[in-house]
């Protein structure tokens, strides 16, 4: 009969069963269950046999039968069933999740993100525990993003790695910060700080800081670089590179105000009314409204008295596309610049080649160089065959880092234990280092790739002559 019992209480029968007889003290124990056995019940067909019980025994024994079964279960469940030592983690297996795009616009960074994690932690055992991944697809709305994140920590996982999305991200970290769910090698994070969060990717704002950093050494003053960004934590991360970009430029502190003025705009959340106010272009969240960004910048120009000679792109690779065709339309000189998630591996270019366009973008990237010699990108390479690019290699750089972790980890394993491993050490991922004892980004990796007609180019000095319009 305990067999019987414990499967209820894992499939299903138990919810309806309780509710049905036992009222508010079967659910208390209910709960009681839940929570120390980090189980949710779901559905079996189990409860005709335990409703014979009750018709053959009367209500009394049965309720001191399903009292007494339930401390069985409750002292002695490894006995039907593995073990669970903690959230997402038994005697035989480490159970972690993610929540990403897999259909929708944005789904090549959601399959390409899965496909490098899956690849990095195939087949793999740790500690005796074998590795379970499981990826949901959120079509990068925000509402499903918290749906399903309720659901899959409620099924129990360890953590979750390699989330993607800006905004759904903003709006997931809360429920992750509520849960303990330690977040880790999220793609599309932006400048979210949480002591549970190991990000192997720099922030958008180091990406941008660094475009800025390399532009003005050619020669293109600070006043002649421009941003066109999405209206959310994305932008708001890009307004921050730009600070860092210009703070060795005191003749910019004026522009520098502004920014600071756009920030403080910013606090209450997504502010509409942010287009005009300074060099940057917004345009809303999950549109391809551009117009209003293209005059802001227009607007900048009239204002400083400098042409946007160089405009960096903090947008989906669609809508930056859309952004650099339309300043075609309108006859702009403008070079452009693009961070990775922007470029989002060969994304960008083929958007641009719907449009018959071959400018030449400068691009950073957070990766090696997909044809570098480091073992993790001949590893990777190797398994991810054909379709190897930047997003799947960051995915798999993301599986092969929590791995690293795992492995290094004496204690037990616990969500609390595996944050502070992850900060004892730097981690040599294949010749490339990984270190958090600077905060939550592992990696100061920020290289420069040109990218033109779908194909990128190791960066080298000349090629800013190239690359930029007169």
């Amino acid at each position: 009969m305990l067999a019987v019992f414990w499967r209820c209480l894992e499939f299903g029968s138990w919810r309806f069963f309780i509710h049905g007889n036992l009222g508010i003290q079967a659910e208390i124990l209910f709960d009681y269950f839940r929570l120390y056995s980090n189980q949710e019940p779901k559905i079996m067909c189990l409860h005709k046999h335990l409703f014979s019980v009750i018709t053959e025994t009367g209500k009394r024994q049965y309720s001191l039968l399903v009292l007494l079964l339930l401390s069985f279960c409750l002292i002695i469940p490894g006995q039907a069933n593995s073990t669970e030592i903690g959230p997402g983690i038994s005697d035989t297996h480490i159970r972690i999740g993610a929540i990403m795009p897999l259909t929708g616009d944005n789904q090549y960074y959601g399959i390409g993100m899965k496909k490098g994690i899956d690849a990095a932690l195939a087949n793999q055992v740790v500690q005796g525990r074998k590795i379970e991944f499981k990826a949901m697809d959120d079509s990068g709305d925000s509402v499903t993003t918290i749906q399903a994140a309720n659901q899959i920590i409620d099924e129990g996982i360890f953590l979750m790695l390699g989330n993607v999305g800006a905004l759904p991200t903003l709006q997931l970290m809360p429920v992750l910060r509520v849960n303990q769910v330690p977040s880790v090698g999220f793609y599309t994070l932006g400048d979210v700080s949480n002591k549970d969060t190991l990000n192997y990717r720099p922030n958008t704002s180091d990406e941008v800081a660094t475009l800025i950093t390399d532009m003005t050494e050619t020669g293109i003053k600070p006043a002649q670089i421009c941003i066109f960004a999405q209206n959310d934590v994305f932008g708001v991360a890009a307004i921050n590179g730009f600070k860092n970009g210009l703070k060795n430029f005191p003749e910019m502190q004026p522009a520098i105000d502004k920014l600071d003025h756009i920030l403080d705009m910013t606090m209450g959340g997504i502010n509409p009314a942010l287009n005009g106010l300074g060099p940057i272009g917004f345009y809303p969240h999950d549109t391809v409204f551009i117009r209003d960004a293209y005059r802001s910048l227009k607007d900048w120009e009239r204002q400083s008295g400098q042409p946007c000679r160089f405009v960096i792109l903090v947008a989906i690779p669609k809508v930056a596309a859309d952004f650099i065709a339309y300043s075609h339309y309108k006859k702009e000189s403008w070079s452009f610049g693009a961070i990775s998630a922007t470029a989002a591996g060969y994304a960008l270019g083929k958007n641009l080649s719907a449009y018959y366009l071959d400018d030449k973008i400068i691009v950073t990237q957070v990766v090696p160089n997909l044809d570098a010699s480091l073992p993790i990108v001949k590893e990777a390479r190797a398994v991810l065959g054909n379709d190897f690019n930047h997003i799947n290699l960051e995915g798999y750089i993301v599986g092969r880092l929590f791995l690293a972790i795992l492995k290094s980890m004496k204690e037990p394993i616990t969500r609390d234990n595996f944050i502070k491993t992850a900060r004892l050490q730097p981690f040599d991922l294949g010749g490339l280092k990984v270190e958090f004892n600077q905060g939550n980004s592992g990696s100061k990796l920020v290289s420069l790739n040109l990218l033109q007609k779908n194909t990128y180019q190791t960066f080298v000095p000349n090629d800013f002559s190239i690359a930029l319009k007169p």
